[in-house]
């Protein structure tokens, strides 16, 4: 349990997060408007998105590591941190067949979590309003579970942006540990993490944190993530259990 303490430790408080995906830092309402419509506009990600019924082209992340990693199969229990709106949950279900649309193949389980509402999903049980951090939270997910555990913890939220780079590379490390501590209290030996951080001096130490309770552990930043964004997702497969 020493390392499952640690953990805990390095989980800040998080009263000044949320687990809101980041908006872009503006100047007037007018400028910031205008760059994000020139954004999206010649974003191919975004027209892939909504020819795909996906919420958010965020989806195009989960699937890129996921190709690359294979985290999520047929049958796996998923647990999606900071879902909304929902983007990442619709990919899980999919790729762990929680909607039976693999005839063939075992039925996955996904939990989408998240303190802001989120539009059902098909497939995935839905925890809006909840903080999954709280205690209940964690106890109504043990419920739903049934003695289950999960084989893979996926988190791309961050909190708001500050506009104080230090302080908000500050809050989306006390993210990751919260998440990272979830994980460990909730999945199944050799399962993985996955979360969303922003390059900064923290990520090294995050890095060896992880690698205490997973034996592989890497950085990997998806095509589809934009070029001019500092986010970068830290990956722990394999995860060595919780030794009593």
């Amino acid at each position: 349990m020493k390392n499952f303490r640690f953990i805990q430790q390095r989980a800040f408080t998080l009263s000044h997060a949320t687990h809101k995906k980041v908006q872009p830092s503006v100047k007037t309402k007018n400028s910031s408007s205008y760059e994000w419509l020139s954004r999206q506009l010649s974003d191919p990600f975004v027209e892939l998105a909504k020819k795909n019924n996906y919420r958010c082209r965020s989806a195009f992340k989960l699937i890129e590591i996921d190709d690359k990693f294979r985290i999520l199969q047929p049958g796996h229990v998923v647990i999606d941190c900071g879902a909304a709106p929902g983007s990442w949950t619709q990919v899980a279900v999919k790729r762990v067949n929680a909607d039976l649309a693999l005839k063939d193949s075992p039925q996955g389980t996904v939990l989408a979590i998240d303190r802001q509402p989120i539009f059902p999903i098909t497939g995935a049980t839905v925890l809006s309003n909840s903080d999954f951090t709280d205690p209940k939270s964690l106890e109504n997910v043990l419920s739903i579970l049934q003695g289950r555990k999960a084989n893979a913890v996926i988190s791309d939220m961050a909190p708001n942006a500050t506009g104080i780079k230090e302080l908000d590379k500050e809050n989306i490390i006390q993210l990751c540990y919260a998440a990272v501590r979830f994980a460990v209290m909730i999945s199944d030996k050799g399962a993985s993490v996955l979360v969303k951080l922003w390059h900064g001096g923290q990520t090294k130490t995050l890095e060896s944190d992880i690698k205490k309770f997973y034996n592989n552990v890497r950085l990997f930043k998806p095509n589809s993530s934009r070029s001019d964004s500092a986010e970068i997702f830290l990956l722990g497969k394999d995860f060595k259990g919780i030794i009593t």
